[in-house]
């Protein structure tokens, strides 16, 4: 029997799913698939939350789906050498995909399709993850944008609602019970570190409380955009109007996804090359004392401590976290970018990227190298009342806090410095 697969990537829901609702209209019953891909695994620590979360929505959908005797096939190691042995197992026609954008994800796909077509059979690839991808926001002369408040009105302009697509038929799905794997068979460990559930309700007041860490407002939305158990468009409807300050992030992310696609040495380059000459101390000691917390600036220690605990970080923190690393330590942003795509529960390589160069003054439309945040100021302004440092450093008000790793003008005078002669005009 012919059947259609669904390959589950980063859009791991049943609702408002573009390839799989595409699927399910094909003429051929569905099989759903998801792959734990090795070439990802292996750099991976066996007890990581990202996985952890993966696992359990998936096994939370195949729940839903063993109720109709259908269910998902799991399976692990290199993508193309996992499909050469799909191909021989099953009498496939067609493969539905929802697209990624990621240098890897773009060659895993093309690998894949190309397989496929040498086995006569169709990969069928959508829209899913982002409302404008890649090349759909471009200048008037076809170039992309590389300034970020013109994109964002393009982008504006652009945007059409589309009705959300409902939850899809189970009777389309191939009836076959798969085992579902134990998180050991897949070389993991349960992780003490847990993706929290979402709160759409704090979308409403984003704007009033977004740089204030103690309050604990955020969405946590994040991790479950990256991997997709909640689509942007179902995000966007439950906003209010074009104005929210939340959508303007939502924007940031796809405007970061586009450089990455269009400028894909920024992955490895800063984006701004002039900044190539800058003479970053990258002092080992330092760099581990930001990573656990010890730099004596206590704004800078909690979100560390934070991070190091639950894979958060607040966005406001992150800022400063990123901006000390670089200015106050002058240490390569690079270095900071891996620390954190280790750690961050939403690690997404476009905006992980974009940001820390947005931070370190090298990115796109990034803040100038001689704007320096002022942890000091920063803890006085965002938590006068030190709440969100007391609950992160419990020596704080003790003489074991460590003190400063280096004294704020001293270290604005030689990140200016630094900076200054390091420009190739």
């Amino acid at each position: 029997m012919k059947l259609t697969l669904f390959w589950f990537r980063r859009d791991l829901r049943l609702e408002d799913n573009t390839a799989l609702n595409a699927a399910m209209n094909s003429s051929r019953n569905v099989l759903p698939l998801f792959i734990f891909d090795d070439n990802i695994l292996e750099e991976l620590p066996d007890n990581d939350p990202r996985v952890n979360f993966i696992y359990d929505t998936l096994s939370s959908i195949n729940q839903r789906l063993s109720k109709t005797q259908s269910s998902i096939l799991i399976l692990k190691g290199k993508p193309k050498e996992v499909w050469k042995k799909l191909i021989k197992t099953y009498d496939i026609s067609s493969v539905y995909i929802n697209r990624d954008y990621e240098q890897y994800a773009i060659e895993r796909d093309e690998n894949v399709a190309q397989l496929l077509v040498e086995n006569g059979i169709e990969m069928l690839d959508f829209k899913d993850q982002v409302i404008h991808e890649k090349s759909e926001v471009m200048k008037a002369d076809g170039s992309p944008y590389t300034i970020f408040t013109p994109y964002k009105n393009k982008w504006l302009k652009q945007y059409m609602p589309t009705p959300i697509l409902p939850e899809v038929a189970y009777q389309k799905f191939h009836k076959e019970q798969f085992t579902f794997p134990k998180l050991e068979d897949l070389g993991f460990k349960t992780s003490t570190i847990r993706v929290k559930p979402f709160s759409l309700e704090n979308l409403y007041q984003y704007e009033e409380t977004r740089n204030f860490p103690s309050l604990d407002t955020t969405s946590y939305l994040s991790p479950h955009l990256r991997f997709g158990t909640i689509s942007i468009r179902q995000i966007i409807a439950l906003l209010k109007n074009e104005d929210n300050v939340f959508l303007s992030e939502l924007i940031w992310r796809e405007f970061f996804m586009q450089i990455l696609f269009h400028y894909p040495k920024v992955v490895i380059q800063n984006f701004r090359s002039k900044y190539d000459g800058i003479q970053w101390l990258n002092n080992e000691s330092d760099f581990e004392k930001w990573c656990n917390g010890q730099t004596g600036y206590p704004l800078v220690d909690a979100g560390m401590r934070e991070l190091n605990a639950t894979g958060y970080m607040h966005n406001r923190v992150r800022m400063v976290t990123a901006g000390f690393l670089c200015k106050h330590l002058l240490i390569d942003w690079r270095w900071g970018e891996a620390y954190f795509a280790k750690k961050l529960l939403d690690y997404e390589l476009s905006s992980n990227n974009g940001n820390w160069q947005w931070a370190a003054g090298t990115g796109c439309d990034a803040a100038p190298y001689f704007r320096i945040f002022n942890p000091i100021e920063q803890l006085k302004k965002f938590d006068k009342d030190r709440t969100y440092i007391k609950k992160w450093i419990p020596e704080l008000d003790s003489l074991s806090y460590c003190d400063p790793i280096i004294e704020h003008k001293q270290a604005r005078t030689r990140a200016l410095e630094t900076y200054k002669s390091g420009i190739n005009n």
